[in-house]
């Protein structure tokens, strides 16, 4: 069996980066994130600091939980602790948890719920920082997921998770 050889990727050029990142957010925009995710790995592969390129790339790799988390979360902090602001460190770490929650809840696995309620508690703990951090005036993001958060708890009536006690009689 002979294999045919696929090719070896391409760069592209740094005067093009403004266009293909407005194409990887019109692609996270039509629910395909892989597109994104591969446009934003091309822009950062030749303007690794690119601040917009990572933040499309981890919304990009966020916007995939639903499908497994695989490594994903762990790409996605990485590339987090990339970001120049204080606060949008805090904020996109806010997401990846919040949507870490999102896509346990949609999985309905056994002890979603549970882990969902961490993942939420730490969401809204990085958005509280990230708004203790807010200098814009217009700028009320954190808050509005914040917001979502609590809303996300109230809609799936998650309560903190109580814990058993290991001490169990032998009989």
């Amino acid at each position: 069996m002979t294999t045919r050889m696929v090719g070896a990727l391409k760069p592209i050029s740094k005067e093009s980066i403004p266009r293909a990142l407005d194409k990887a957010e019109r692609y996270r925009l039509l629910n395909d994130p892989f597109f994104a995710e591969s446009i934003c790995q091309d822009v950062l592969a030749i303007a690794p600091d690119d601040q917009r390129a990572l933040q499309i790339y981890v919304l990009a790799l966020t916007d995939q939980f639903t499908h497994g988390e695989g490594d994903r979360v762990k790409r996605s902090r990485e590339t987090i602790a990339k970001l120049h602001s204080e606060y949008e460190r805090h904020y996109y770490n806010g997401i990846v948890s919040e949507r870490r929650a999102v896509a346990l809840l949609d999985s309905g696995a056994f002890g979603a719920s549970d882990a969902a309620w961490a993942h939420l508690q730490d969401a809204i703990t990085c958005y509280g920082h990230a708004q203790a951090l807010q200098t814009e005036q217009s700028n009320d993001d954190a808050i509005l997921r914040h917001n979502t958060c609590v809303r996300l708890f109230e809609l799936h009536g998650l309560a903190e998770p109580v814990s058993e006690p290991h001490d169990y009689p032998l009989e």
